[in-house]
Order: C-alpha cells, then structure tokens, then sequence
C-alpha cells in the first residue's frame, strides 16, 4: 500500500512538472489603428475562445460619473445597426457558444468560447460593437434599470453586500480606487446620453484593446480575418485618461463599524500592498496561500478548527495595476465578540511577522502557487485572458511562461520581511459587520 502511494505521488509530481513545462507559443502585432492582437494556437479540441479586453475600468471615470465602466459592460450587448436590439446572446448561443464580461477597478472585458468553425462569427460580434455600438435613449434607459436592479441585489439588499465599497473608500482618499467598478445609481442617472457616448468614443478604440484568440485556429486564415473584421475600424482622437494620482502612505489604522443586516459579526483586515508584478507582490501573494489556502491553513486550522472563533477566514491579496489591498477577514461563530476574532487574526500575523515558516509549510504553498498558475492556464479561455492581462499590465504577455519563476524566486526570509513591511496596524482599515440588534438606541 505504501509503495502504491509513493509511486501515485511521484506519478503526480510528474503531470504537474510536465503540464508545467508546456510552454504557450503565441503570436503577437498590432494592426495600423492600434489594436494588439494576440493569437494561440492549440487544435487539441475544436474550440475558440476569442476576446477582447478594453484597458478601461472604473479607475477611469469622472469622479462625479462613476459607474460608466460597468455600465457599458451590460450596454456593449444593445447590439448595432448590424445586430438587433437584444440578439447578441441569441446569436452566439445559437451558434453552440457561451459569452460574458466582466468589469474590474482596470479594465473590461469580453469574450466568446465558440466551436472553432464559428471564429468568424465571434469577430465579426466584437467587431461590430467596437466600431458602432448602438448607443440610444432606449439602451441607455434599459441599462440604467438593469444595473440599478443589480446593485440592489448584489450590494444594498444583500448581508456584508456594502463590504467592497465599504473597504475602498476607507482604504483610499485620493486614488480612483476610492470607488468601486459598480458604482453610484445616482450618477448613471445623472448622465445623459452625451456623455455615454462620449466615454465609447474615448475607451472602446483600437489603440485601447487587445484582442486575443486562443484555441483551435488557422493562423494565416485568422489573420486575414482580423484584418476583414477590424483593420478598417479608425483609431481613436481622444487622450485615455491614465489616472496619476498616488495614494499617500498611510499613517494610522482606519476603523469602522458597520450595522448591517447580517446574523453573525464580520471582522476585516485590509493593508495597502504594492502593485501587481512588484517583487513584495509574490511574496505577499504566498503569504496569503500560507493563512488561508486550503483546510491545513494556518488560520483556517487554528482559528476556525481548533479555537472554533469563525466559521470562515479568508486572506485575499486583491491585485490590481496600482497598489491595492491585502484582505484578511473572518465571519465570527455563534456568540464569539468580534473584539476575541480581531485578536485570533492578530495574532497569527504576529507569529509570521516573528517566526520563519517551516520548510514543511514552504514547500507546500510553493507547491499550491505551481498548481493554481497551470491551473489558470489550462483551458484555451485561460490562456487567452492570461496572455491579455499579462500584456495590458505588464506590457509583457510572455509571462504567461515566465511569471511563475517570480514566485519561485520568493524565499521564507520575504515572506516574514513583507508581513512585518505591510501588515501593520497603521497601515490597515478594520472593518467590523455586526448585526443591527447590536447597535445601541
């Protein structure tokens, strides 16, 4: 029996080393208006992700207009003059394929997994709204219920649903960052139509885009395509606004309690960290897999198991293209003070901050760091946003082969040095939830 497990491990570490070593060709140009176009060719399954991330998010709006970002999320659906009021889904579903996007505080993005004989379909798609979205009175007034509805239950209607913004607005002051990419229903009422289609004609351009298809693909035949679907679009005239604001250092803790429809207290740590790609980055990245990745966590087996404070911890470094946030937080057990979580919280950052971890601990954080990055890369969808995030923020999609050394590179000696740089009281916002019968009359 104990041969047979050796051997299943041995077998393990080999899948992992090998899938590992893959490395990701790809292809990269830009066309004369300024689209980057990366392309990935893998015909192992008859499948095509195409995408395309707009370097935009919601630390480019107008402070007063906040929420544009998000909201062109839902409205790059309305179709148009091609493409009829409400057939985007239809189409490309009907075509045996599956669509979304997503907005974050730096970007938006769009994508399509379709079988590989419908790319041109998804071209044409993203072409079509990057070079004449509809942008009317009646799309604009059916988003604005649409994303005001998805506020209220997300956010306003939902227990800890305020927590992100709650955490954003605390932690910054001058940064864009102070606002969060579902921003202000007051503001998207506000706009008027103007302005929505004065930021399109500022952001979704081709010198502001990456388009990227990964997968199952003709590599002369898809370049002819772009360059049928997207080689005629015009550049933009309009500056990107690039935010330069700095976010001074922070001087004192940050503390807030919330009153909030919820049964069980929330504790929340969160300390300013350095931008995605910094050095402290990867090693912060692996600190946070050492509380909280996985049930033999530190936090999670001492402070959620033995001392049964929580019944859920989390540490979360949020990356972002500025310096963002390292998030510890913990939902407290039935009749535990949020004042005892705080100090199971604190006090476990202190024994990093104190102790080296032990090789043991090392090993497998490095281990569950190797496991997420090939995970993250092993769909044709994977590989295409990677290679897009990789180029937008780093400027460098090569990455995708090459990031994991940064981590490996992380020693225990940095991960004690950044817990002892970055995980300080007056460098934090403390963010209590507690149920509203706790809120004194």
């Amino acid at each position: 029996m104990k041969r047979k497990l050796i051997l299943l491990f041995l077998l393990a570490g080999f899948v992992l080393v090998n899938a590992q070593a893959k490395r990701i060709d790809f292809i990269q140009y830009k066309l004369d208006n300024g689209l980057n176009v990366i392309l990935h060719q893998d015909n192992t399954t008859p499948i095509v992700a195409v995408s395309v991330l707009y370097h935009v998010g919601s630390k480019n709006e107008d402070p007063q207009r906040t929420g544009f970002a998000h909201f062109f999320e839902h409205l790059m659906f309305e179709g148009s003059p091609n493409i009829k009021r409400g057939e985007y889904f239809k189409i490309i579903e009907a075509a045996g394929g599956a669509l979304n996007a997503n907005t974050s505080f730096d970007r938006t993005y769009y994508f399509e997994n379709l079988p590989s004989n419908q790319l041109e379909l998804g071209l044409y798609m993203e072409s079509e709204r990057m070079m004449h979205l509809k942008i009317d009175s009646i799309g604009v007034e059916t988003q604005r219920k649409v994303v005001k509805e998805e506020r209220k239950q997300s956010l306003d209607n939902r227990p800890y649903g305020t927590l992100i913004e709650k955490i954003f607005s605390n932690a910054y002051k001058v940064h864009p960052y102070r606002w969060t990419p579902i921003g202000s229903a007051q503001y998207i009422d506000q706009a008027k139509l103007d302005e929505f289609i004065a930021f399109y004609k500022q952001y979704y351009v081709p010198q502001n885009a990456t388009l990227t298809i990964s997968g199952d693909i003709d590599v002369a035949k898809t370049k002819e395509l772009i360059k049928k679907y997207f080689g005629d679009i015009p550049k933009g005239n309009l500056e990107i606004n690039r935010p330069k604001e700095v976010e001074p250092v922070k001087t004192a803790e940050v503390r807030e309690i919330v009153y909030d429809n919820v049964q069980l207290p929330l504790v929340l740590q969160a300390y300013h960290m350095p931008a995605q790609g910094t050095a402290d980055y990867y090693a912060l990245r692996m600190l946070g897999t050492l509380l909280t990745g996985g049930e033999s966590s530190r936090m999670t087996k001492e402070i959620k198991d033995k001392q049964q404070k929580a019944v859920t911890v989390q540490s979360i470094p949020f990356p972002l293209e500025d310096p963002g946030l390292f998030i510890a937080l913990a939902v407290a057990n039935a009749g535990v003070k949020p004042e005892d979580l705080e100090s199971a919280i604190d006090a476990e950052i202190e024994k990093v901050k104190k102790e080296l971890i032990t090789e043991t601990e090392f090993q497998k954080i490095r281990n569950q760091v190797e496991t997420e990055y090939v995970t993250r890369n092993s769909t044709v969808q994977g590989v295409g946003e990677s290679l897009a995030n990789y180029f937008v923020y780093f400027g460098d999609a090569n990455l995708i082969n090459t990031e994991l050394q940064r981590f490996m590179k992380v020693t225990r000696e940095d991960i004690k040095r950044v817990a002892n740089k970055y995980l300080t009281k007056e460098n934090r916002v403390t963010l209590y939830y507690l149920p509203k019968s706790m809120e004194k009359k």
